[in-house]
């Protein structure tokens, strides 16, 4: 997996998530900077936040949604190319709940 250079992993974790999951809206951001000399930056994974909005959420807890983006990510899930992501996973209804809060 480490043969994935850090440049084209925010589109391989891209790829990953919508061949796996019917994505409305998908943000992917590479915080691996913040993360510079840690345990898991040393083995050259990277930290990444994510915002995935899809109906394949519905009636699910947050750590089903969550299993559904790991499984996803499959083999990328290793210190050595994805250490750790911060998954807000969101239905189409919590999005626009979201955003009509924030006006």
């Amino acid at each position: 997996m480490s043969d994935v250079p850090r440049s084209e992993r925010p589109a391989m974790i891209r790829s990953r998530l919508e061949h796996s999951l019917s994505i409305d809206s998908l943000e992917v951001q590479d915080d691996s900077h913040r993360h510079a000399g840690h345990a898991g930056a040393q083995a050259g994974g990277g930290h990444y936040s994510l915002r995935i909005v899809s109906d394949d959420f519905a009636g699910r807890r947050r750590l089903q949604r969550h299993r559904l983006v790991y499984d996803a990510m499959g083999d990328a899930m290793r210190n050595d190319c994805i250490h750790a992501l911060s998954i807000e996973a969101l239905t189409p209804a919590e999005a626009r709940s979201q955003s009509h809060e924030s006006q």
